[in-house]
């Protein structure tokens, strides 16, 4: 098995509206350059690179921002050695316990699974040097892609699936890095509002969390593995203390789309909305409302807005009804 860039499960992932959102924007916008600044899981970036000579992708999540740097930064790297790596990584047999099999075997994944997952973390970073910067960004992409494949979970980690037996079932897959020759790749993790006082891509696409649940809160376990400080874990879901929370997941979210939208400087805009905004659950509410998005974009250039039935994905129990994913295209004035 080989892993692509959206092989990997994520809340709010647009790969099944990726083709259509691509559409619509080679379509209507024109331009040399294209940022993703709220990039994810980075398939729009991917579905762009034949059509724009600079791909900038950002995102605040340090797990986001290494899997960026290992699908799309161009650089060599020795396959023969990544292959060698691999099959040492799933020959090995791990009985000792570590940081990851002490907090989450038995509960995001199986003991066996853990112990193995915990070792291959601290591998890499103990013989980092005998890696290039590409190689480790490879490898340590593919632990993500692999532990995620079998985790113990509905699709993020806010929660383990409880009064289950967990088997063994870890494989280490490696992902498929992309050609970008033809591109100059840019990637940041840095908050969207304070980037776009610094970046002027031609063609914005903004796809902002709407809702209270943060995503580095979700998926702390990426995070926790990518940054590998081994803090200290709270609560049933093992969660280190609150970090990197996104201002688009509170009450001030409208103010700062708004105040983000005020600072773009560019030639288009394309921004992303579904309409959860009459979920049951209180932390799927919008946090900011369709007509909150027009009249701000309103006031910097001409809107065109298309949509797009889509069946949204949620691990509760709201049943959202007539849901569609919405296009705002922006011609800057």
């Amino acid at each position: 098995m080989i892993y692509n860039i959206w092989n990997r499960r994520y809340t709010g992932s647009k790969y099944k509206l990726s083709n259509w959102i691509k559409e619509l924007i080679i379509n209507n916008c024109y331009g040399d350059s294209f940022c993703d600044l709220f990039a994810g899981t980075g398939i729009i970036s991917y579905k762009m690179l034949e059509q724009y000579k600079t791909i900038h992708l950002n995102d605040i999540l340090f797990s986001n921002e290494l899997i960026y740097k290992a699908f799309f930064y161009n650089a060599e790297y020795d396959i023969n050695k990544l292959i060698y790596t691999k099959n040492y990584f799933n020959n090995i047999e791990i009985n000792d316990d570590n940081y990851i099999s002490n907090n989450f075997g038995n509960k995001f994944f199986s003991v066996n699974d853990s112990r193995k997952i915990g070792y291959i973390r601290e591998y890499l970073e103990i013989n980092r040097n005998d890696f290039s910067d590409k190689e480790y960004y490879i490898l340590l992409a593919s632990l993500i892609y692999s532990f995620d494949k079998i985790a113990n979970t509905v699709g993020h980690y806010d929660a383990y699936i409880k009064n289950k037996e967990i088997k063994d079932k870890f494989e280490f897959n490696l992902i498929k890095p992309y050609n970008t020759n033809m591109n100059n790749i840019i990637i940041s993790r840095k908050y969207a509002n304070e980037l776009v006082t610094t970046t002027n891509e031609d063609i914005i696409y903004i796809d902002p969390p709407y809702n209270s649940r943060q995503y580095s809160r979700f998926y702390h376990i990426l995070e926790n593995i990518t940054m590998w400080k081994k803090p200290k874990l709270f609560g049933t879901a093992l969660k280190p203390a609150p970090e990197n929370m996104s201002n688009y997941c509170r009450n001030s979210a409208k103010k700062e789309f708004n105040d983000l939208i005020e600072k773009l400087n560019c030639k288009y805009i394309i921004v992303s909305y579904n309409n959860t905004y009459n979920s049951k659950s209180k932390s799927s509410e919008n946090k900011i409302l369709y007509n909150d998005i027009i009249n701000i974009l309103n006031n910097k250039g001409k809107v065109k807005i298309f949509d797009i039935d889509y069946k949204f994905f949620n691990a509760g129990k709201t049943n959202f009804t007539n849901h569609k994913e919405f296009i705002f295209l922006v011609k800057v004035f």
